[in-house]
């Protein structure tokens, strides 16, 4: 009889640490889907902007380093086809497709592939790593949501920086934070950075 070890290898991330099953692929990507809609439940209105901040974003960087890119992806897809299908879980308890803040829902899905990609490579592992696999993630997630702010709400580029980034710098900065401190602590909690 042997047992099943979760031994951590070089390229993996932190999902890999539990034995590979396809019961456990599933409730990974279900899981991750469920934090990122409640935490899009956690929903602050910002002064003139139609964008509130939320614990979305945190969370699908979240999803996406711990689970990978494949995975992360997947969840991020459940979360906006659920949302989108009139699961009240995108911000504020808010569903359907469209709306002034459904683009940095599809640019999570890009956000979780490309951080889980980078977790992945260990940029996960270390202070530093995970401050530069977040700010990616960040940067990605704006680069689709803003863009599509303007186009929804009619406004200028200017004007949906000012509304759609601007705002949310200052957060962000506090959601990457955390992560810098949870992420590679849990691999040194393991005994294990690579």
């Amino acid at each position: 009889m042997t047992t099943a070890a979760a031994v951590p290898r070089t390229g993996a991330v932190l999902a890999d640490l539990l034995p590979a099953t396809r019961a456990r692929d599933i409730a990974l990507v279900l899981g991750g889907a469920v934090l990122t809609g409640l935490a899009a439940q956690l929903s602050v209105p910002v002064p003139g902007s139609p964008v509130p901040v939320t614990g979305q974003t945190f969370a699908a960087l979240l999803v996406g380093t711990s689970l990978g890119a494949r995975r992360g992806f997947l969840s991020l897809a459940v979360y906006a086809l659920v949302g989108s299908a009139g699961m009240p879980w995108f911000s504020a308890g808010s569903s359907g497709p469209g709306g002034a803040s459904f683009g940095y829902v599809l640019g999570m899905l890009l956000a979780a592939t490309a951080v889980g990609a980078l977790a992945r490579r260990g940029g996960d592992r270390s202070v530093l790593r995970t401050a530069g696999t977040m700010v990616a993630g960040s940067v990605i997630i704006y680069a689709v949501g803003v863009p599509y702010l303007a186009v929804y709400a009619g406004m200028s580029p200017g004007a949906a920086i000012s509304a759609g980034l601007v705002p949310f710098l200052l957060g962000d900065a506090l959601k990457a934070a955390l992560a810098m401190g949870a992420l590679p602590a849990a691999w040194k909690l393991i005994g294990r950075r690579d």
